[in-house]
């Protein structure tokens, strides 16, 4: 039996619905009820003490990173007889200055699981793909979208991509000791994703770059802490973080090319034009 945290997420509803398909018993870890091809069971992992169900039976485990007490819940996970942990982690743990918060946050979580005992894999992606699903409230409502980080391009993943090198990770020993670095196939600046984006809606979109003020308003108006606010743009506006790279792991670990931009945005036509996100 395999566990998925975050199984409503975007990249944990992959790794669910990619297990389904290899016919893996798999078990879903949700908050609540959820529309999911899974066993489900409700805890909270920020409370080790409320997956008992959740564990009962489970050998490997898809884990998201960050939660309050990582080694309490690894050991909670091992005494039950998990083995193996896949961490979702972030390409974060290497950029040049690593003090910023999310890549404290990462380092952190991958040195738990490494003291943990467990047979472990990292998955350190770039940029989601689907971070374009933010840009939505702007698409109900006009043809501009505006956004931070203009001038910056990013090798995006799919993560469809993710979750297919989760699940040979899961069920493979051949990746445990081993950090995979993922990646889409090219690197686009953010008006190139709309470009692309524009093509498949047959809409005319434009692409606005916001200046590093309007980008720090921006973010804090939606909400974003103040620290993740300097993470983001120590990464992206002072470059510490370089995600223009192309690394070949999903091909060599699926056997097929990463999706392009172009596939991801097709798939999730549904959710630009509100006919469902496929």
């Amino acid at each position: 039996m395999i566990l998925v945290t975050g199984a409503t997420g975007n990249v944990g509803g992959e790794v669910v619905r990619a297990l389904a398909r290899t016919g893996e018993p798999v078990r879903a870890l949700v908050r609540r009820p959820a529309d999911l091809p899974a066993e489900q069971a409700v805890g909270d992992l920020d409370e080790p003490d409320s997956l008992g169900p959740a564990l009962d039976g489970v050998r490997g485990v898809f884990l998201l990173p960050g939660h309050r007490d990582m080694p309490g819940l690894l050991a909670r996970m091992r005494d039950a007889g998990v083995e193996r942990v896949v961490l979702l982690s972030s390409l974060a743990t290497v950029a040049t200055d690593t003090r910023n918060v999310l890549s404290a946050y990462m380092i952190g979580s991958e040195t738990a699981v490494r003291e943990s005992g467990l047979a472990w894999t990292f998955l350190r992606p770039t940029a989601f793909m689907s971070n374009a699903l933010r840009w939505l409230p702007q698409l109900r409502t006009g043809d501009v979208v505006r956004d931070a980080f203009g001038t910056v391009p990013v090798a995006s993943v799919d993560p469809y991509d993710i979750a297919a090198v989760a699940v040979r990770a899961l069920l493979d020993p051949g990746y445990e000791g081993q950090v995979l670095e993922l990646s889409g196939p090219e690197p686009l600046l953010p008006a190139e994703r709309l470009g692309v984006l524009a093509e498949v809606l047959g809409r005319d979109l434009r692409f606005h770059a916001l200046s590093d003020a309007e980008g720090r308003a921006d973010m804090a108006k939606a909400g974003v802490p103040e620290p993740y606010i300097e993470a983001f743009f120590g990464f992206y506006g002072d470059g510490t973080l370089d995600e223009s790279r192309v690394h070949p792991t999903v091909e060599r670990v699926t056997g097929r090319p990463p999706r392009s931009f172009r596939a991801w945005a097709t798939a999730h036509r549904g959710a630009f034009t509100g006919s469902g996100q496929d």
